[in-house]
């Protein structure tokens, strides 16, 4: 039929083109399920290993005991002992473990007295996955070690439970779901933003033909570099401006930390991630492949940063996929300032992540561009 003149040699054409392209092709074929492994053995929504910092002022063997059974329900993780309370609060503001338990110097002499006995679990109620199962499993652990010393007869007459659990919400103690949401969305969002601004940048001059006209100038590779990110990092840094606008008078997330330490620890991030797609831009030969390539990197931001799902239950090895990830520092430095009001002091640890992890990219991308000019 004539509506169909022309087929076999268009498909003959385009077959031929594909054959050609083995790298779009691998891109194509096997990231797809490499991914499909990768994610389905690192997502598991259910909360465990909650990392957690103990403040045990009684260290006897009832304390212990009680922290066992605290380890026991494979919720908790304790990580850190803490010698004061400012030690640790800071543990939780850092974001360093998101569960304190605080053990009084009276619980076991009143435990053997058969009065009371109290702990008080502060929960980090940034994460509100997290924060309502601690709840749950904390106030579960007190009523069973009750429940146990009930059978010991030891409190046969009394008219309360012998251990109470005092569970204590901190930072976001209505577990609003924007309050965690959506600072994390933010991080987000600007890593797809900014990946995508910058994976195309190379690519686009080559195809264009101006590649060639700027390996002709005196223009060095770094320089070309800086260039590249600067204006497209002033961009991102707008944009970052209009989302916490957004994110205060649209959602009513208060912002209890220092902005202007929440805005100067954006640059970092914001270099980082823009860097990560401009390395893309030096590996990929066409739009096509550095958008695949810009997804493989988008896709573990948004599943493995600890935006969506507690990188505490994932396998060990996903959780150092995680630290390669800008995203991961970034989210926690949004959550910190936003919502547990962290300062500096508290959040080096991931500025300092991106700064190294920032320098490491562009020196990279330098480095395989100026081996392209020789």
């Amino acid at each position: 039929m004539s509506i169909f003149r022309g087929f076999a040699a268009v498909l003959h054409k385009e077959t031929i083109q594909i054959r050609r392209d083995t790298f779009a092709l691998f891109l194509i074929l096997v990231l797809p399920m490499f991914q499909l492994l990768m994610f389905g053995y690192a997502i598991d929504t259910k909360v465990r290993n909650i990392r957690t910092a103990v403040y045990n002022l009684d260290k006897s063997r009832a304390s212990r005991e009680i922290l066992d059974a605290f380890t026991n329900t494979d919720y908790f993780e304790i990580v850190r002992f803490a010698e004061s309370d400012r030690e640790l609060n800071d543990l939780i503001i850092s974001g360093r473990v998101k569960v304190g338990i605080k053990i009084p110097p009276d619980y076991s002499k009143h435990i053997l007295n058969g009065r009371q006995a109290t702990v008080l679990v502060l929960i980090d109620g940034s994460d509100s996955s997290i924060a309502s199962r601690a709840i749950n499993a904390s106030t579960a652990v007190g009523l069973r070690r009750s429940l146990q010393q009930l059978a010991l007869n030891q409190f046969a007459q009394a008219k309360m439970l012998p251990i109470e659990v005092r569970p204590k919400m901190l930072f976001n103690p209505d577990m609003r779901s924007a309050n965690f949401m959506v600072p994390g969305l933010i991080a987000i969002i600007l890593q797809i933003i900014t990946t995508f601004l910058t994976a195309f940048s190379i690519v686009r001059e080559r195809e264009r033909g101006t590649l060639e006209q700027l390996l002709v100038t005196p223009i060095k590779p770094l320089g070309l570099m800086l260039g590249k990110l600067t204006p497209y990092c002033v961009i991102s840094f707008l944009e970052m401006c209009s989302v916490l606008v957004i994110m205060r008078i649209i959602f009513l997330v208060p912002i209890s930390g220092n902005l202007l330490l929440l805005l100067l620890t954006t640059i970092p991030f914001l270099f980082t991630a823009l860097g990560m797609g401009l390395f893309i831009s030096t590996i990929a030969k066409n739009q096509v492949q550095a958008m695949q390539m810009a997804y493989f990197v988008i896709l573990p931001s948004i599943l493995l940063s600890g935006f969506m799902f507690p990188r505490g239950s994932m396998p060990v090895v996903m959780q150092w996929v995680a630290y390669f990830i800008p995203a991961t520092y970034f989210i926690e430095i949004m959550r910190g300032i936003v919502l547990r009001g962290a300062g500096f002091l508290q959040l080096w640890p991931n500025v300092l992540a991106l700064v190294i992890m920032g320098g490491f990219i562009l020196g990279v991308s330098t480095f395989r561009f100026q081996k392209r000019l020789g």
